[in-house]
């Protein structure tokens, strides 16, 4: 009975999961507290299931992106978007060495602090071929910070009189992930919110160059180099969106599909970790992650600012 249970409540919270209704950081907690009560279920099936889920996820978002409107209006933002996503790759790679911190949990991390959060972690995390457990450990700590972000932001906004177009590029760049960017900056203003969306999705394409340098580096000697194709289909599905005029609800339904996929990729991910999991992996990668937010968050505020 206990068994059957179990398997009920699994299948429950996957549907709530695709319903909508609740946040990505929701369902990562989810995930989280079902292993609490009930330890990893299907284990081996969660990893596989992980694996595809966010390479099609991924490959779905990219009917939701216009190449050459967000290219073009986030044109003003190139600078400093070049400038904070390299800082932030090389200081994680370095300050990852001196940690002694797992050298993919590193580098998932400073990818999500970099470009967009959980979107970079799910595109990323395949091409380097990183475990649910380090995918998980990556997601929980962007996501918190993230999360944090979305209340301390309008606040800081409005101490250094920033304005409304200040605002929305500030937190297009030091803002992990998309929803959280878009929630501040609507609670800052429209205009806030029209230059953080536009320079955020701009800010996303860098994870096309982000995961072919990721599948470089993370390259076994003995192994070649493998094309990561759902990266291909992302381009596609960006071009096809981009040059041809197909009908609104058909873009609208794919990438709202993607983003419940997504929600039940992150459920997933939840299931991988545990209380041990996180007491062995100590609080290195959050401190990682702090300072990593820290120095793209002051960095960009200063350079906006002057």
């Amino acid at each position: 009975m206990k068994s059957l249970f179990r398997y009920f409540l699994f299948a429950l919270l996957i549907i709530v999961c695709l319903s909508g209704y609740i946040s990505s950081p929701m369902a990562l907690i989810l995930g989280f507290l079902y292993t609490l009560i009930f330890n990893k279920p299907f284990e081996k099936h969660s990893a596989k299931s992980i694996q595809y889920l966010l390479k099609i996820s991924v490959v779905g978002l990219g009917f939701g992106m216009f190449l050459m409107e967000t290219l073009k209006t986030g044109k003003e933002g190139l600078t400093l978007t070049i400038l904070s996503i390299s800082t932030t790759l090389i200081i994680g790679y370095f300050l990852a060495k001196i940690l002694k911190i797992d050298k993919k949990l590193g580098h998932l991390i400073s990818s999500g602090t970099a470009i967009c959060g959980g979107s970079a972690i799910a595109a990323i995390s395949p091409v380097i071929k990183a475990n649910p457990k380090i995918i998980s450990l990556s997601l929980g700590v962007v996501f918190l910070l993230n999360s944090i972000g979305l209340f301390i932001f309008p606040a800081i906004g409005h101490y250094f009189n920033m304005t409304q177009h200040q605002f929305g590029l500030w937190a297009a760049v030091a803002i992990h992930d998309t929803s959280s960017v878009v929630g501040a900056a609507l609670e800052y203003g429209s205009e806030a919110l029209r230059i953080a969306t536009i320079v955020k999705l701009a800010r996303t394409l860098w994870i096309i160059p982000v995961s072919l340098i990721s599948m470089v580096l993370f390259k076994n000697k003995e192994d070649k180099i493998k094309i990561p194709w759902f990266i291909l289909f992302f381009i596609i599905a960006i071009l096809l969106n981009t040059y041809l005029d197909l009908p609104t609800i058909f873009t609208q339904t794919i990438t709202g599909i993607s983003k419940r996929l997504l929600i039940v990729t992150l459920f997933l991910v939840g299931t991988t970790l545990s209380i041990q999991d996180m007491k062995q992996t100590g609080i290195k990668p959050f401190l990682l992650a702090i300072i990593l937010w820290i120095v793209i968050s002051v960095g960009s505020l200063l350079f906006i600012l002057n």
